[in-house]
């Protein structure tokens, strides 16, 4: 490191080089090797680098301080962040206060906000009101200005506020967490003894196929939505809508001879948004956008307090669509790593015990669909690997813990019901142990890009369960041929056990057109049918 950082200072001549770490403390060998190079300033992030406060006093070059969160909404506690202050830095230190990261995680200006509940929106700072905490701090320390006070004084007031807010506590809700044990994480049965009842309940052929959960929201159903958000569109005719295109849906998916259909989602606006719109402690904002990649942007929920679901959330939809077909209609959820990870989370408790509060609700909602006749439910978890810390040494307790909260999610049915969940493009090399340790029955991945390449690692694992490696692209509107999707799935039954693979899409179908979507889905089907034939 150190020979690269000074190379890096030597290319830069009379410029002034800052590295910049966050999201984590640093380890003392990185921080030493630092230290003795030749960059002129350090970036320590002081909210999720705790330990970097141990640096502070010793370090001889210039500092910047991260003591206002860049990777959350929350205001800071300034007078706290003062005293942080004042206690690690000495006089002679030469130093900068700054956010703990770049503000391209926080949304612009609190002030726009229309949507935030007043009591809420008073415990929030965005982007321009963050730059502010770290003036009002500036002023404090520098003694510029003395009119501050009042500021400093709400500050203090809000924080205290939201500490005691009656918004946030719910004892029923920190009551069930304390019940959890092995009980609550483990299904009645393995699944060898699981996998028998299945083939005999759902009588499903070799090679079955299935889709990932949503299919196309073309312009009409966003349209819809919009007209009915707006109250241009009465409640009867926007349901009316919805159920015809979901009849639809499901009549596309028999004349295609899909094995496991979907009823489409076509109700929801987003797989995160949607849920946090049924469930105690969240709340949303009009104007807080962030971008995801590249120019897509999105409003992630906001989860303030404690999280409860207060009636069903899906089962109206999974029952209606069941009611509609003799073939298997899926439950379709969210799993809850997902669904912390994908919203701006809570900082006054562990993202552990938020997590938890999710996963009991998604467990209510499993039992209530298994209750209404729902026979398989796929809880999805595309972003279980994306919270790993990034230290190693913190991956196990991590992933422990986030396992857990989807087996408590999952672990309420009886034998009798399968259990699917869905991962899309990650590595799965690193936790392919803990994805086992979720004991779903299914899992489906996207492999089509790699070309099946993912599949050595549940190969070299000896996956236990069952996997549907993605036969084609959704994010492309190219459609893949007949022959190219069997050579694909004769390609998997290399690397797993062909009477364990199902044959599905990478992902969801939400962003396509009808007509590729149609011929796409028709040369799968056509491709599995292919497979049990030459297979027997």
């Amino acid at each position: 490191i150190t020979p690269t950082l000074n190379e890096l200072k030597k290319a830069s001549k009379n410029s002034k080089i800052l590295i910049a770490t966050y999201f984590e403390s640093l380890d003392e060998k990185i921080q030493k090797k630092l230290s003795i190079s030749d960059i002129d300033a350090i970036h320590l992030d002081l909210l999720r680098g705790v330990e970097n406060k141990n640096y502070i006093q010793n370090e001889k070059k210039i500092l910047s301080l991260g003591v206002i969160d860049g990777r959350n909404i929350w205001k800071s506690d300034l007078n706290q962040q003062i005293k942080v202050i004042q206690q690690s830095v000495k006089p002679e230190n030469e130093v900068f206060i700054s956010t703990s990261c770049s503000l391209l995680y926080c949304p612009y200006d609190l002030d726009l906000e229309k949507k935030i509940p007043n009591e809420i929106k008073r415990w929030l700072s965005f982007s321009k009101q963050k730059l502010n905490e770290l003036n009002l701090i500036k002023k404090f320390i520098n003694k510029d200005d003395k009119n501050i006070s009042k500021e400093l004084e709400q500050n203090r007031l809000d924080i205290l506020d939201r500490q005691n807010s009656k918004l946030i506590h719910d004892s029923i809700v920190k009551k069930r967490l304390e019940t959890i044990d092995s009980s609550t994480t483990k299904r009645k049965s393995g699944y060898t003894q699981r996998s028998i009842i299945h083939k005999d309940i759902f009588k499903l052929p070799k090679f079955p196929t299935t889709t990932i959960g949503s299919f196309p929201q073309t312009l009409d159903v966003r349209q819809a939505r919009a007209k009915f958000k707006k109250g241009e569109l009465d409640e009867a005719s926007y349901e009316k809508f919805l159920k015809d295109k979901t009849i639809g849906t499901i009549k596309k998916q028999e004349e295609i001879d899909i094995d496991v259909i979907v009823h489409g989602e076509f109700e929801r606006n987003d797989m995160v948004e949607y849920f946090g719109e049924h469930l105690k402690g969240f709340t949303f904002s009009s104007s807080g956008w962030v971008q995801s990649y590249g120019s897509r942007c999105v409003k992630p929920p906001i989860i303030y307090g404690d999280i409860s679901r207060s009636k069903a959330m899906t089962v109206h939809w999974s029952k209606f669509a069941q009611e509609q077909t003799n073939k298997i209609v899926k439950g379709m959820l969210t799993g809850p790593i997902t669904i912390l990870q994908w919203s701006f989370v809570r900082d006054d408790q562990s993202r552990k015990n938020t997590a938890q509060e999710i996963a009991f609700a998604i467990r209510d909602e499993v039992e209530d669909l298994e209750q209404n006749g729902i026979k398989i439910i796929q809880i999805d978890e595309p972003a279980l690997r994306e919270g790993l810390p990034l230290k190693k040494g913190k991956w196990k307790n991590y992933l422990d813990w986030s396992v857990g909260c989807f087996k408590i999610a999952s672990s309420v049915v009886k034998d009798e019901t399968q259990i699917h969940t869905h991962m899309c493009y990650g590595e799965f090399d690193d936790i392919i142990e803990s994805i086992a340790a979720l004991d779903a029955d299914v899992i489906s991945i996207e492999t089509s890009r790699s070309r099946m390449e993912l599949l050595k690692t549940f190969e070299k694992f000896k996956y236990p369960n069952e996997i549907g490696p993605g036969v084609f692209d959704i994010h492309s509107p190219r459609v893949p041929s007949i022959e190219e999707m069997t050579n694909l799935l004769m390609k998997a039954t290399k690397n797993v056990d062909s009477e364990k693979i199902w044959v599905n899409p990478d992902c969801g179908l939400k962003t396509r057109g009808w007509p590729e979507t149609i011929n796409a889905l028709q040369n799968m089907v056509l491709a599995a049918k292919n497979l049990r034939k030459s297979s027997g």
